[in-house]
């Protein structure tokens, strides 16, 4: 409590009065400090909310310096900071990779059991680890010893609930084991960038196939991204030669992926991991992105059973071939608007398929039309046999709003009439009068619209 202050008004009187001084406010009690979560998640919302339309590399550097220069305004700072600095991480190098892994794994040795969390830090903190940039420029010397690293990282990520890897960079046996047998495996929502060979894993792996393993463990799994190996178009022929004497695996318990919601099969035509997802219910899958092989009879390709066998909920499938030297497309099933009835967006691949729109009804056994919800429509590039096909469907597409050219690009504004008006750009501006009168927007592949000449 604060002492009574008294005020002498005429100190010098015969008689002097006192005064009481008191306060027109009462005392402000200080501030009770807030709790670290209350802090963390400020800084979440700072740091996160302020970088989401950035582009990932710039939003991580940025994530990265706002951590750092956190952790220098106090020690209660640097508690709150430290797990938001670690919970993303985007390594670039082989270099940094080794000292992250040493980092970790010298903090888990002097980790003791008496503490109230068994997990280590800052390994518990990880959440995502994006390794696409150090891999996809990798050479091929250091693939064993980034695979030994792996193996030795994983287990010190019980957390770590997105992984990030390069397409072009094949996982070890022993790495894939010690991401499969490891502690919090079901805590992993998203895996990209896998690089599946089916001939290498199932000449290493002696019972099922460690993939498939791993697809066991994770039964939170969201969102899957793998590239095979494709198809060799010069052993095409024998290979469709031998495609009677190809065994059917039996799959004796189909995998448990409840909220797995988009997937990505790259150059797959078949393999054991497609048939197994192939025979697994997928309830909640939305987004599919496949290489087309419907030329390739079955089993040798799985492709358009896959689409049979799952289109029925799908709102977006994107059918594409990666680019590759020299590049050979295989064609698309017509019966995509059939077997997925209720797509929101669909796009195509060359050859662009004629799509068909009829079914039979289990009444009367006889076909009848039907109205699609589909949206957005992407082709390559515009083709005057497309526009036929594309001009009988537009009748049952009454929500179709967007045609998108994804390989092509309106020519910058200011450029002559006549050079608007030659080759695919002319044809482009075709299509773009024919749909505006329909009140379809043709988008190119940046979407956007066309200026006018």
């Amino acid at each position: 409590m604060c002492e009574a202050v008294l005020l002498y008004p005429r100190p010098l009187a015969r008689y002097p009065g006192r005064l009481l001084l008191l306060p027109l406010l009462p005392h402000r009690p200080p501030l009770k400090p807030l709790p670290s979560e209350i802090w963390s998640r400020i800084f979440v919302q700072a740091l996160f909310e302020d970088d989401k339309d950035a582009q990932p590399h710039n939003a991580h550097s940025n994530l990265r310096h706002s951590c750092l220069s956190l952790m220098l305004v106090c020690k209660g700072f640097k508690e709150v900071a430290m797990p938001l600095l670690y919970s993303n991480v985007c390594l670039h190098s082989v270099n940094s990779l080794q000292k992250f892994t040493a980092h970790l794994h010298s903090a888990d040795q002097m980790w003791d059991s008496i503490r109230r969390i068994p997990y280590s830090t800052p390994g518990r903190w990880v959440q995502v680890l994006d390794l696409s940039e150090l891999l996809a420029e990798l050479d091929s010397s250091a693939y064993y010893a980034v695979n030994a690293l792996l193996t030795q990282l994983f287990p010190l990520l019980p957390f770590l609930a997105k992984l990030t890897l390069y397409s072009g960079f094949l996982l070890s046996y022993r790495a894939l084991a010690s991401l499969t047998h490891r502690d919090g495996s079901s805590n992993i929502r998203a895996l990209g960038g896998i690089y599946y060979d089916p001939f290498i894993y199932s000449a290493v792996a002696t019972g099922e196939d460690p993939f498939v393993q791993l697809l066991r463990v994770c039964v939170n799994l969201e969102l899957l991204e793998v590239t095979g190996v494709g198809l060799d178009d010069t052993d095409l022929e024998s290979h469709l030669d031998n495609t009677e004497n190809l065994k059917i695996p039996h799959i004796a318990v189909p995998l448990y992926l409840p909220h797995l919601r988009s997937l990505t099969l790259l150059s797959m035509p078949s393999s054991l991991l497609m048939y197994v997802l192939l025979h697994s219910p997928l309830p909640r899958l939305q987004n599919l992105s496949l290489t087309p092989y419907d030329d390739i009879p079955f089993p040798a390709s799985l492709s358009s059973l896959f689409l049979e066998k799952h289109g029925q909920h799908l709102r977006t499938i994107f059918l594409s071939t990666p680019k590759s030297w020299p590049t050979h497309y295989h064609p698309s099933p017509t019966t995509i608007l059939h077997t997925s009835p209720h797509l929101r967006h669909l796009s195509l691949e060359y050859p662009l398929p004629a799509l068909t729109i009829t079914f039979q009804t289990p009444l009367t056994d006889v076909s009848s039309s039907f109205i699609l919800p589909l949206q957005i429509l992407s082709i390559p590039r515009p083709n005057s046999d497309f526009w036929v096909t594309l001009e009988r469907l537009l009748p049952f597409l009454p929500s179709l709003q967007i045609i998108r050219m994804r390989d092509v690009r309106w020519l910058r504004y200011g450029m002559t009439s006549r050079a608007q008006e030659a080759g695919i750009q002319g044809e482009m501006r075709e299509w773009d009068r024919r749909l505006t009168r329909r009140g379809i927007r043709l988008l190119d592949g940046r979407w956007k619209e066309s200026r006018g000449v």
